[in-house]
């Protein structure tokens, strides 16, 4: 869809889909590998020791072909479709959209740790779906900016396809920053982890 970062009515649908789609993923892969699907949740996992080094680099290969698949499907089931790629509005620079990027992955890693966190059995199987909200409401929040991606992967991807890694490192500083202040914050400051057989355990994502 051309410009539907800057369409108000096209960044609504596009918003709305990301979070069901995101919460129907996290409900499906929530119980058996944590559903990650986001790097930046990976990496923050694996800064705060829930998963381990080689758990962590087998994920990120998986999320990162994956995405590049989508991408793949996407321009093959729709002949010469175009695969947008993530950019940054011109009235930004690459520092403030990576900030932008990393204080909205901050807010989605955080609410990801609370989600999964046994100690907080009001959220139960709601946890989900909040999740995929707050991915909804970044996507709202910063589509016009910085294209909302939160998610390394999904810049990857485009990229790859679309042969252009221009300001690609936005998507991977501040989301990876963001994401490891937000599980440190939350197990070392908020909320002290329990021990490993009763806190949160490997399988933890987004």
């Amino acid at each position: 869809m051309p410009d539907a970062s800057l369409n108000p009515t096209s960044l609504v649908v596009v918003s709305i889909a990301s979070a069901f789609a995101l919460s129907c993923v996290l409900y499906n892969a929530w119980e058996i590998s944590g559903g990650h699907v986001n790097p930046a949740v990976t990496f923050a996992m694996a800064v705060g020791g829930h998963v381990s080094v080689p758990t962590a680099l087998f994920y990120w290969v998986a999320q990162l072909i994956a995405s590049v698949m989508a991408c793949l499907v996407l321009r093959g089931i729709v002949v010469g479709m175009h695969v947008p790629t993530y950019t940054i509005a011109e009235e930004m620079t690459g520092f403030g959209a990576s900030v932008l990027e990393g204080l909205l992955t901050f807010v989605l890693v955080y609410t990801v740790y609370a989600a999964r966190d046994p100690r907080r059995v009001t959220l139960g199987s709601n946890g989900i779906l909040v999740v995929g909200f707050v991915a909804g409401a970044g996507v709202l929040a910063a589509g016009p900016f910085s294209g909302g991606s939160m998610n390394p992967a999904c810049a990857f991807g485009s990229a790859t396809i679309a042969g252009s890694f221009r300001n690609q490192a936005v998507y991977w500083v501040g989301p990876l920053i963001g994401a490891t202040i937000a599980g440190l914050l939350y197990d070392n400051v908020l909320f002290r982890s329990l021990p490993p057989a009763a806190g949160l355990s490997e399988g933890i994502g987004v």
